[in-house]
């Protein structure tokens, strides 16, 4: 069973990473977990903190000479910040700085003291924050080395919309795969110049933005995920998945609500057989997924983050400790990080289907694994 957990608050020492159930002899490149991690940090609209921080991870277990071993894998991100935030954020010491108490609406500020009995907003918003999701992408970046050297499955996305700024035209995968906007995620250049013009005046304002992105994956196996129980289907766990990142509202699958306007004829994607071959389709409404299972073609789902809740022109709202009318609390904060919620949607999507992987083929060591799929591929005649 692959699973993980993350620690860490916002301005906190550092983010960590668990990783149990990884098979032994997988060889792992840090460079491209550094590379994904400076992906996340990338995009047009992103705030100060993305000036302060240059994140890295460091193995500190569960690695030896640049092979899993089987055992649990700990991942830390140091939080260069942190020295700015000794006193306030001291594990041990005494209590020290302004309590927070002026609540952000559409954050996890007020239904969060409320929950843990907490005085100073402070305790919720360093672990609600997305700075979290660091850790998810340095995790996700080792899964998606496992997917290439399993089954080379392959993963990538694109932005498609900010602030009702809608990419237009249709893409291939491989023209999502070699998107190079660090600004955006949008692989259009018009496009993108919009979206950035409409970014520029959300900042002027003091508002924010949000949109929706896209992830394709490709080269999948049929038959991953389940029909048999809910929580077996791989569409569950996908969408669970990225609904799971802060300020993520809605997940598609294929045509997605697109569905409500098509009739079943138009709907579905018919099947055929190439003689000696493979079952194939022409069509993907799917989305790649059918009965809860992988069915071969690529996999394309979509979220939509909403707008970041931390807004520089603040909202109305309430202080905790006095219910008077205050506006909300003002920390730093991005204008528009839709193109890094791509990144940690690809996190997800890759620990999600890695998970569906192992469950399938079984984990202990690669060998026995690359075995098993060989195997299965054999049966489907898909070798």
């Amino acid at each position: 069973m692959l699973r993980f957990l993350t620690a860490g608050e916002s301005h906190g020492q550092c983010l960590t990473a668990i990783i149990e159930g990884l098979p032994a002899g997988l060889m792992i490149n840090i460079d491209q977990i550094n590379q994904d991690l400076t992906r996340r940090q990338q995009g047009y609209g992103r705030g100060g903190r993305m000036t302060i921080e240059k994140d890295k991870a460091e193995i500190l277990s569960g690695v030896r000479f640049g092979k899993t071993l089987g055992d649990p894998i700990t991942i830390k991100i140091t939080n260069r910040d942190w020295e700015n935030w000794l006193d306030r954020m001291s594990v041990m010491g005494p209590e020290t700085g302004e309590a927070v108490t002026n609540a952000r609406p559409g954050h996890a500020d007020l239904t969060g003291v409320l929950k843990y009995d907490r005085e100073d907003i402070r305790d919720i918003l360093e672990r609600a924050s997305a700075r979290e999701t660091a850790t998810r992408v340095a995790v996700g970046a080792i899964m998606k080395q496992f997917l290439l050297a399993t089954c080379n499955m392959e993963i990538a996305s694109h932005v498609i919309n900010i602030g009702g700024v809608k990419l237009e035209k249709k893409v291939d995968f491989s023209a999502i795969k070699n998107n190079n906007s660090t600004d955006t995620g949008c692989v259009d250049k018009e496009t993108e110049l919009t979206m950035k013009a409409i970014i520029d005046k959300a900042k002027q304002a003091g508002d924010t933005l949000g949109g929706i992105f896209e992830i394709v994956v490709a080269n999948l196996l049929p038959g991953l995920g389940s029909h048999i129980q809910w929580d077996r289907r791989l569409d569950t766990k996908l969408t669970a998945a990225l609904m799971s990142i802060p300020a993520i509202k809605g997940v598609e699958l294929g045509e997605g609500f697109t569905y409500a306007d098509l009739p079943g004829s138009l709907a579905h994607d018919e099947i055929f057989y190439d003689t000696g071959s493979d079952y194939y389709r022409t069509t993907n409404h799917a989305g790649g997924i059918e009965g809860g299972m992988s069915n071969g073609e690529n996999i394309i789902v979509r979220a939509v983050m909403k707008p970041i809740p931390t807004l520089m022109t603040p909202l109305q709202s309430v202080n905790i400790k006095t219910n008077a009318a205050v506006k909300a609390n003002t920390e730093r904060s991005d204008a528009c990080a839709v193109p890094a919620a791509a990144v940690v949607g690809e996190a997800m999507a890759a620990i999600v289907l890695a998970e569906t992987v192992i469950e399938k083929f079984g984990g202990d060591n690669m060998a026995d694994l690359l075995k098993a799929i060989e195997n299965y591929n054999l049966r489907i005649n898909r070798c």
